[in-house]
């Protein structure tokens, strides 16, 4: 059997600390990284499917097909549905 050196994970609350310490764009970058690890590759089709969504409803909104409701609106309406 071959010998194997095992090195020891810092504690997270050592790698915590030293991402407090970071700047708010390395904490970004950083952030970044570990969401795209933990969410996997993208989709290979995501992308394209999203464009011909903006599209479709960029186009459902310049021909009046659909009333865009203000955002203003919006939150007044979620705010009564959770009661506040």
């Amino acid at each position: 059997m071959a010998d194997t050196v095992r090195l020891m994970a810092k504690p997270v609350s050592a790698i915590q600390q030293e991402i407090r310490e970071l700047t708010n764009a390395e904490k970004e970058e950083a952030l970044a990284t570990l969401i795209e690890e933990l969410d996997g590759p993208p989709d290979a089709g995501a992308e394209a499917a999203w464009l011909e969504e903006i599209g479709r409803r960029s186009h459902e909104i310049d021909s009046g097909a659909v009333a865009c409701i203000p955002a203003k609106e919006v939150f007044a309406r979620i705010d009564k549905i959770l009661g506040e």
